[in-house]
């Protein structure tokens, strides 16, 4: 196995750093903002005043997320060595910036934050009903990302780096000139390139910018709803996520070097790996309910696992075990927050 060192950096994620605004809401409050559990979308006008009811309504909890971010810290936390991880996005000049950052880099992540003069911290309303969450993500600063904050020698240093490298769907709608920079050179060096579904409304509207990187995508991950969708708009007429994941895994590839691997969640579903034309399923630990706080971070928690046994070069199936571990830890807590060890082996 590689010595810590050789860990320095290895693994780069680039996304919307988010501040995630947490609470158990009630069913009246998801139909008054026309909110769907088991969802993520984009905020409209009519999601803007949700975010001072919910503070004023109900019990709120602040905690640093944005998916990518959420992934990286738990990879990180499984390695348990600092700086193992890197990550890019864009925050604003304010508290929930300051406090962002603090809580990144006291994960052991090496955060290179462009700071944007005039957009406050993004922010996401997590609405929690029955243990299931609903994500409203009001970007703000996390949509300011220009890749010329990536062009810069010390920040285009971690890609250079990096071997591997997670970047969720949402980014898509920031910076897909980032995203082109950053596969090209994972194709180019045959470092290995992952990505994620991340949320229907990518794989609908944002179709042909997720079409131009899946070429570049060695692992694709996602959950069912999200492949269900992907099915749809492509066509294939299938709801069965195991043929889904197959044909994913199908589509053509920018090299030959990796083959590519399709990984969705099923939340207490078998998780279904796709590789090779073959699909294997791996079932999750089980929970019992009344242990289930909320979902929130569950799919970046397992990204997480997973990348930290894949930079170890170790089985899918470690890969997978692990993923299923670090998300059944997050989804006994609030947000995607983890105690101060693991304990995975």
């Amino acid at each position: 196995m590689a010595s810590s060192a050789n860990y320095d950096g290895i693994l780069l994620g680039m996304g919307n750093p988010l501040l995630d605004i947490s609470a158990v809401v009630d069913d009246e409050f998801l139909t008054k903002y026309d909110i769907k559990l088991n969802n993520a979308i984009l905020a409209e006008e009519k999601h803007l005043p949700m975010y001072d009811e919910m503070s004023s309504k109900f019990n709120v909890e602040y905690i640093a997320g944005g998916a990518t971010q959420n992934s990286i810290k738990v990879a990180q936390w499984m390695l348990q060595t600092p700086g193992a991880t890197s990550y890019m996005g864009s925050i604003g000049k304010d508290k929930y910036g300051e406090a962002m950052k603090k809580d990144a880099t006291a994960a052991g992540v090496n955060v290179h934050y462009y700071e944007d003069e005039s957009a406050p911290t993004g922010t996401c309303g997590v609405c929690v009903v029955g243990g299931e969450r609903s994500l409203i993500a009001n970007l703000s600063a996390a949509n300011c990302y220009k890749v010329d904050h990536l062009k810069k020698p010390e920040n285009w240093a971690l890609v250079e780096k990096a071997k591997f490298y997670y970047i969720a769907g949402f980014f898509l709608t920031v910076s897909p000139e980032s995203i082109q920079l950053v596969s090209e050179h994972a194709a180019a060096n045959n470092k290995v390139f992952t990505m994620n579904l991340s949320a229907p409304f990518i794989c609908e509207f944002f179709k042909d910018v997720q079409e131009k990187f899946l070429p570049y995508m060695d692992f694709v991950f996602g959950n069912e709803t999200e492949a269900r969708t992907f099915s749809k708009v492509h066509g294939w007429e299938t709801e069965d996520v195991e043929q889904i994941a197959i044909k994913i895994s199908q589509l053509p590839k920018a090299t030959g070097t990796h083959k590519r691997t399709t990984v969705i969640t099923q939340g207490a579903d078998p998780v279904v790996v796709a590789e090779d034309g073959k699909v294997k399923k791996y079932p999750v630990i089980p929970l019992p309910k009344e242990k289930l706080v909320d979902t929130n971070g569950a799919g970046d928690a397992f990204v997480g696992g997973f990348m930290s046994q894949l930079v170890k070069e170790k089985s899918i199936e470690e890969c997978v075990k692990a993923g299923c571990y670090a998300s059944n830890v997050v989804i006994q807590r609030s947000g995607c927050t983890y105690p101060e060890k693991p304990d995975f082996n």
